[in-house]
Parts: structure tokens; C-alpha cells; sequence
């Protein structure tokens, strides 16, 4: 196969954002414009659960069955042109996916050499882990795994680049992972074709920044950006190539010709989207994100630099999903007057007829909504969900107690859809595992295996960085309040964009301004308190607040929002996907010098 030239920067494109992408993406990537690596992230915390749940079922291996589908369109030209291939989708069992991809392979007449990555899956080992001292403590409250008293059902450490780098440095042309960090899916392309340093920190900072930019495929070409009406063609939007250079820096872009964006701001939204302290921790490398810049280098073209890292924890992070048991929910249609007192009867109605069938969990949330535009139908959508350990009593017992009712309640009564079966859910446990009780192996087309070790600097672990944060501060110092002027009463969006995710139990929104003034505002207004009076909901609980100055931006952390997390919230929005926006429609007073020429997109930041 053909290689790319060292001197020049290593063009590393990606496919899929998550178990369920665009199909296309893959042939689109490697058809419509030149390339080195082809990535592929599928890999969430939910996906973990999931692709358990089915294996067991005997509906599946473990593995992601769409990227085979992908391969199966380009495998060829990857193997005519040199494009190396790198994907996380053995999910829990990247030996199998291997074998997949040499059968796909020989199908197709094509050779080519094979490895995976494995040592991530710790499922049979939490006992050991935890007679050595490893008791998988909880992120966010200290207790140890054990005091759960039910059997995980995932458990995977979080590796890094190296194993990557080390199996294309032995000739590998198609690279399978479980569970790596997102980023080390262009960390290990990267030191591998730049021979890069165990401790080449700021090189390697940069590669995460890159990776963690284009891991989410779509979302940083203009997909969800909060200015979306800035970004042409999103009909079919492109998917991201990061361009990395030898000293870390890179250039993201996207094929000429395909839809979508890559502006300061799409750049920005990804860096700031799932985040917690601009530290940002991975097994290979801190990468602090508040000393990074961007630069739009032309069109779709934005470059990153500067970028610092320092030592990784000694610590990896671990993914644990348990069975939380079964839920289901159903949402009322409460049309005309009186939208609260029908809704209070339905509630009681619905509580007698469950009788001692109620559920463990039972809760209901009102919105009142109209239907059809202005003057159209004004009703109210009130949502029952319930969670229980015994499918039963939140399967038919539910529903049928919900559809006898149908007579006998309120004026009007009826539902958005039939009720529908209960179905499992997961529940998150965060963890950390010291990194050298987690083995990290490559295993090679002929079988040969290839031990990978901790990096050999370490950093402070990550529950005492995370200790350093005051959550009740509202961070760093603040800049000098910009001068007084008159106010005009505005939506926060009309000034600033933002982005929000999950993180486990915990909700993230980064938001951003997009010049120098409108930081300086920024900074000074959006405090933790004036969070908490903008998003009611997040009152109650502990926020992190944490500035990124090169990127004029602001991420909050608001911990415990989603509860267990995504599969086990009962927010109408588990992922907190659409936070930022919330937070971007409320009315606050802007100084009317910053509205009265709107910011034009931002093409440098500081």
C-alpha cells in the first residue's frame, strides 16, 4: 500500500458520530475528496448497554453491525488508495469484529493486514479490581461499586491512542477498537505517522482538540450549530477532515463541494460540547483547552493551535452500565379550558386505578402548548413516565389502567399514541480505575501481541483536579464590567451561541461569544447565580462554571441534572441536547452598543 508523506499533514476524516449515523457517510468521505485515515466513532455509554442487551438476546455479537455495511463500499478503494481505517466498532468484542472485517475482506478478494485493540472490557474483572483496592467509586458521590447490589453489565476502561499507533507502526491497514476516548481515534493515527513521543504533550493536546472536534461527525460542519440559519445547504451536510501537522496544530475542513460549514463558530460549538474543565483529561495527555486558538483560514477552513498538554492522570475513566430495570411512558392530550383541574383528576384517577400495581417511580410533567400556530387548538400534553424493576407493573398493568380511562375522565380525553410495551433501561456509574490494572494489547493479523504500557508521566488523579474547583464560585475573575448603557431586552441567542450534552449524570452547556465585546459582556453577566435565575430547573443543584478566554467562551457543568443518566432521566430531554438553546431563548437585558450592529461570524479568536 501507499503512504502518505511524513513532512506533510495527515488528513484524518470521519464517518460516524454515533451508532446510527448517516450510512453514506463512510463512501461520501472516501469518494468525494483525498484522504488518510477514515475514522468512525459509535461508541456512547448507552451504546455499551445496548449492544449487551442484544448480544444477549442472541441478536447480535457485541460488535456495531452498520460499520461492516459502511466497509463493505470502500474497503476497496481504501486498500487501492492507502487510506487506513480506524474505528471503535468492536464495541464489546473487537476480536470478533476483526475476524468480520478479514472475512469481508477475503469476500472481496482484497488483502490486507487486520489488528484490534482490547483490554478495555473489565467486566470479569471488577472482583479482582476490587481485592486490589479498585472499588469503581462513583464519580459524583464517592460510593464504591459494591454497595449497588446488582450485577454490572458493562464495564469498560476508556484506553488511548497508543495501542492504535503501535498496530499501524506494525503494518495494520484496518485498526478495531472497544472502548477508547473518541479522541484517540486521531491521537493514535497521529503520533503514528510523526513518530511521535510518549511526552510530546502540547503535540499530542493538539491531536485531542482535533479529535474531539470531528468525533461528532456532522456537528462540526454546521449540524445543530446554534446560528443554523448562517449555514448553507444543511439539507446534506459534509462530514469534518482534520488536516494534523507534525507540531500538533491542524486545520478542520470537509470535501469542497458538500453542504454545511466549517466556520470559528461550528469549530467552537464542538470544542465547547461535552466538556468539563477546559483541562480536558485523556489517557495520553491533558489538553488544556483554554489556550487554544482558532483561526478561519479561508473558507471551511479553520485552523487550531496552540494548544498545551501536560501528563495524563494516573487514572483511567470507566464506563459502568447496570440494569436499572423497565419503564414506559405515555403522553395525555389535554385539549381546551381547565387544562390543570383535568389534568389533576386524570392524575388521581390514574393513582386509585393502579392501586398497589403503582410503580416505583411515577412522574408527570404539564406543558401547555398550542397546536396549529397562532389561534390554532391551545391544549395541554401531560406526560406519565414510570420506572420499576418488575417489567409488570409498568408494562400492560400500566397502560391498560391509562386506556380504561379513556371513557371516564376528563372532556376530550385522548393520547398521542397507542401506549406502547415497557423496555429496560440502564443506569450510568462513572468510575476510575488506576491505569496500570488495565491492560492495553494489540493483537496483529498473525496473532502476535503487542503489550501497551501507561504513559510514563503522570498527573494528578482526577478526583483531586476535580477537587480544585469551587462550585459554589462563580470561577475566575471576572473582567471589568463593560461600561453602563442602555439595555435592550433580547433573547441570550441573539448575542451568543451555545451548545449543551451529556455527561453521564451531568449536564454541560458551553456558550460563546462571538467578538471581543461581546465576550467581555459575557463573562461578566452570565454568572452561576444568573445561570440558575435563567434555568430554573438547574437551581438546586451544584454548577461548575469554567472559562475558555481563546475561544471567548463559557462552560457550565450542572451536575446531577439527568439524574442516573441519558436511559434513566425522565427529563423530556435525557441528553440535555437542547439545554443551550433553552438558555439562549430566555429574555435578558443586552447594552443596546451590541446590538446595534449584529456580530458578523467570528473569523479569529484572540
Amino acid at each position: 500500500m501507499t503512504t502518505v508523506d511524513a513532512a506533510a499533514p495527515l488528513r484524518i476524516a470521519n464517518c460516524s458520530g454515533f451508532f446510527g449515523d448517516r450510512l453514506a457517510a463512510a463512501r461520501e468521505m472516501v469518494e468525494d475528496g483525498p484522504i488518510d485515515v477514515l475514522t468512525g466513532e459509535y461508541l456512547a455509554e448507552l451504546t455499551m448497554f445496548i449492544l449487551a442487551r442484544t448480544r444477549a438476546a442472541g441478536r447480535g455479537d457485541g460488535t456495531v453491525p452498520t460499520f461492516l455495511r459502511q466497509l463493505e463500499e470502500v474497503l476497496g478503494t481504501c486498500v487501492e488508495r492507502g487510506i487506513k481505517v480506524v474505528a471503535n466498532a468492536g464495541g464489546l468484542d473487537p476480536a470478533t469484529m476483526a475476524g468480520h472485517v478479514r472475512a469481508l475482506a477475503e469476500r472481496l478478494g482484497l488483502r490486507l493486514a487486520v489488528a484490534h485493540v482490547e483490554g478495555d472490557d473489565l467486566l470479569a474483572r471488577v472482583g479482582e479490581l476490587r481485592d486490589a483496592g479498585e472499588p469503581l467509586r462513583h464519580l459524583d458521590d464517592g460510593r464504591p461499586l459494591s454497595k449497588l447490589g446488582v450485577e454490572p453489565v458493562t464495564v469498560n476502561a476508556y484506553l488511548g491512542g497508543w495501542g492504535i499507533a503501535e498496530a499501524l507502526r506494525a503494518g495494520a491497514d484496518v485498526v478495531i477498537t472497544g472502548r477508547v476516548t473518541d479522541a484517540a481515534l486521531v491521537v493514535g493515527p497521529s503520533a503514528w505517522r510523526f513518530g511521535w513521543r510518549r511526552t510530546d504533550w502540547d503535540r499530542l493536546a493538539g491531536a485531542v482538540a482535533a479529535g474531539h472536534v470531528i468525533e461528532c461527525g456532522a456537528q462540526a460542519t454546521g449540524g445543530n450549530l446554534a446560528f443554523f440559519q448562517e449555514v448553507p445547504d444543511l439539507l446534506h451536510p459534509g462530514f469534518p477532515i482534520a488536516e494534523v501537522h507534525a507540531d500538533g496544530s491542524s486545520v478542520i475542513t470537509k470535501h469542497a463541494g458538500t453542504g454545511g460549514i466549517v466556520s470559528v463558530d461550528s469549530v467552537t460549538a464542538q470544542l465547547v460540547y461535552e466538556i468539563a474543565d477546559p483541562a480536558y483529561l485523556n489517557p495520553d495527555v491533558v489538553a488544556h483547552f483554554d489556550a487554544l486558538r482558532l483561526e478561519q483560514e479561508g473558507p471551511d477552513r479553520v485552523r487550531i493551535a496552540g494548544v498545551r498538554g501536560s501528563a495524563p492522570p494516573p487514572t483511567l475513566k470507566v464506563c459502568v452500565n447496570y440494569a436499572g430495570g423497565h419503564r414506559n411512558a405515555v403522553t395525555v392530550v389535554i385539549p381546551g379550558t381547565d387544562v390543570e383541574a383535568k389534568a389533576l383528576l386524570f392524575e388521581r384517577q390514574l393513582d386509585a386505578a393502579l392501586g398497589d400495581r403503582r410503580p416505583e417511580v411515577l412522574e408527570t410533567r404539564l406543558d401547555q402548548v398550542v397546536r396549529g400556530g397562532p389561534g390554532g387548538e391551545r391544549c395541554g400534553l401531560l406526560e406519565v413516565q414510570v420506572k420499576d424493576p418488575d417489567r409488570r407493573r409498568v408494562g400492560r398493568a400500566f397502560s391498560s389502567a391509562i386506556v380504561e380511562l379513556a371513557l371516564s375522565s376528563f372532556p376530550g380525553f385522548h393520547l398521542t399514541a397507542p401506549p406502547g410495551d415497557a423496555h429496560p433501561f440502564a443506569i450510568h456509574w462513572p468510575a476510575l480505575v488506576a491505569a496500570e490494572r488495565v491492560p492495553h494489547v494489540v493483537v496483529l493479523e498473525d496473532g502476535d501481541r503487542i503489550e501497551i504500557a501507561p504513559s510514563p508521566a503522570r498527573g494528578e488523579p482526577v478526583a483531586e483536579a476535580d477537587a480544585r474547583v469551587d462550585a459554589a464560585s462563580p470561577g475566575p475573575p471576572q473582567a471589568e464590567a463593560p461600561p453602563a448603557s442602555a439595555t435592550r431586552t433580547v433573547p441570550l441567542g441573539t448575542l451568543v451561541g451555545a451548545r449543551s450534552g451529556d455527561k453521564g449524570g451531568n449536564a454541560n452547556v458551553g456558550v460563546w461569544a462571538r467578538d471581543d465585546a461581546g465576550h467581555a459582556w459575557l463573562r461578566s453577566f452570565l454568572t452561576v447565580e444568573r445561570l440558575r435565575e435563567l434555568l430554573p430547573e438547574t437551581a438546586p443543584l451544584e454548577v461548575r462554571r469554567h472559562e475558555l478566554p481563546g475561544i471567548r467562551a463559557l462552560n457550565f457543568v450542572i451536575v446531577g441534572l439527568l439524574g442516573d443518566g441519558v436511559a434513566a432521566s425522565t427529563r423530556p430531554d435525557p441528553q440535555a441536547k437542547g439545554l443551550g438553546e433553552q438558555l439562549r431563548a430566555q429574555p435578558v437585558a443586552v447594552p443596546e452598543h451590541l446590538l446595534t450592529t449584529p456580530p458578523t461570524p467570528a473569523r479569529t479568536t484572540p
